[in-house]
Formats: C-alpha cells, structure tokens, sequence
C-alpha cells in the first residue's frame, strides 16, 4: 500500500446542514444506522475515489438539527484530479448535492487553512433551541424543528435561570458523563426571546459542549420558568460534581447547532494546539 506524504494530500473544509429528524445523530454507529457521517463519507467516498473520513466541529445526538456544522477531511491530492472537478473542491457542492438526500446538504467545500482543525481550531460553537408552550403543539410547517414543553412559562424566570449559567463552571450536573472528560465550559451567552406568542428561541454560546448539555440547560430554565424549581436551583446545581437525575432533558428536535466560529488563519495552529492540550488532560 502506497505511503502518502503531506505534500500528496489536502485538507478541505466542509460546511454542512442537516434536518437530523431521521439520523441517528452525527457519528458512525455499528449496525448499519444511518448517521449524518455516514452518509456523508460514503458519498464524499464514492465521488473523490477513496476512502474519507471526517472530523467534525461538534457531533450532534439523534434527532438534533445543524445550520452551521463544520468538518475537515484529509484527501490525497491526486483524488480531486477528475474532468468534473478539475482540483477545485468548490465543484463538489454540485456533485454531492446530487447523491445526497434531501435532509443533508454540503453548502461549501474549499481548501482548509493551514493549521485548520474544524473541531480543535474552533472558538466558540452556538446553538439555538426553539420550544412552543402553545396547548396546540407545534405549527405544522416547524414540527420537526420546535419542541412543546406541556406548561407556560415566565420568560423572566427563564432568563434569569440562564444568566446564573453564564461563566467558566463546571457543568458536571448537566452532563452525561464520559471518562476521564473534563466537564468544565466557559458558557459566553445565553439568551432567551418570544418569537411569536408562546414560541421561544434560546440562543447559547460557549467554548464547547459536553454530552446532553444544551438540552439540560434549556430544560432547566423551562422547569425554573414554570415555578416547578425556585431561581437558587441552577446555582444549587452548579456546585455539584456529578449528572443530577434531577435535571430533565429538553426533546431533542429543538435544537440546531447554528455556528462555529474560527480565530484568524494564523491563530488556527495555535488553537487546536491548546485546545487539544485541555481536552487530553
């Protein structure tokens, strides 16, 4: 088997969104479930003539949506050498468009930056969710990407259930635990707004995410927002350094990763060095 060098092979940027209704999340699974990675690789696969594989910028759960997700794939060279692609990967947005199911789609591919890595290079990763405490449920038309919590709620409570989240903690009570994971995160925003009547949309913006997090957040505030847990609570939980089974998750079609933001080419190295160095600890 030939030994490529890394001056044979590229790095490309994909920029990818998905309804994630009937994936089971981001990740290959064994068994032959259909996963947004799998799909993807199989046809990325199938088109540059060799075998690729993803890193992604966060992996989502099953039934959860993106906007905005970000992945890097390291290619040889020589696979992007085709009459229909002629060594620009931008012509691959047409190629998959046409192979790939109508609830995933690949807006861009380019040449990542040197240093670029789409999961340990990122800043920041945001997420809105979007919930109804409408009697009737959901509209239609948004079924598959707003949730229905079953009470009202005061969006005032609710906010300020956010704001006492906001910060550098330890999210340990939020999280579904992994070995030797760090659960700390450094939450930069969390904001809530009724979009329409009884519909809301919170948005957050942290460092990274740990397993279930978002959800939990978002499930707290609507347990403190309907007067079932008093304005203490999330700060009562932050002191704890396990998952609380007392923490509800929100359902999970609500959610949609909406962005990931980079630093500066020149800073892109630097950051996944750093970032990497606090994730293996």
């Amino acid at each position: 088997m030939q030994c490529l060098t890394m001056d044979d092979t590229l790095r490309l940027r994909l920029d990818i969104a998905y309804d994630g209704t009937d994936f089971h999340g981001w990740a290959r699974q064994k068994g032959n479930l259909r996963t947004v990675q799998q799909t993807i690789e199989d046809v990325l696969s199938l088109v540059l003539r060799t075998e690729v594989q993803l890193t992604v910028a966060g992996r989502t759960d099953a039934g959860v949506h993106a906007s905005g997700q970000v992945a890097h794939a390291d290619i040889p060279a020589a696979s992007l050498d085709q009459r229909s692609i002629e060594g620009d990967p931008g012509r691959l947005v047409r190629r998959l468009a046409k192979l790939l199911d109508e609830d995933v789609r690949v807006f861009g591919v380019s040449r990542a930056p040197e240093g670029f890595d789409a999961r340990f290079s990122a800043l920041t990763r945001t997420y809105v969710y979007r919930v109804t405490t409408h009697p009737a449920g959901a509209a239609p038309s948004r079924v598959r990407d707003t949730a229905v919590w079953p009470k009202p709620v005061d969006l005032h409570a609710v906010q300020a259930c956010a704001d006492a989240l906001v910060g550098l903690h330890d999210f340990a009570a939020f999280c579904r635990p992994k070995p030797h994971a760090t659960t700390i995160r450094d939450v930069h925003s969390f904001t809530w707004s009724e979009v329409e009547p009884m519909v809301y949309e919170a948005r957050i913006t942290a460092d990274a995410f740990c397993w279930n997090m978002v959800r939990a957040l978002v499930a707290t505030c609507l347990t403190v927002g309907e007067g079932r847990r008093g304005p203490q609570w999330p700060e009562e939980l932050l002191l704890l350094d396990a998952r609380s089974a007392e923490v509800p998750l929100a359902p999970a079609r609500g959610l949609t990763l909406v962005g990931v933001r980079y630093p500066e080419n020149r800073d892109l190295a630097a950051r996944a060095e750093a970032t990497r160095a606090r994730r293996e600890m």
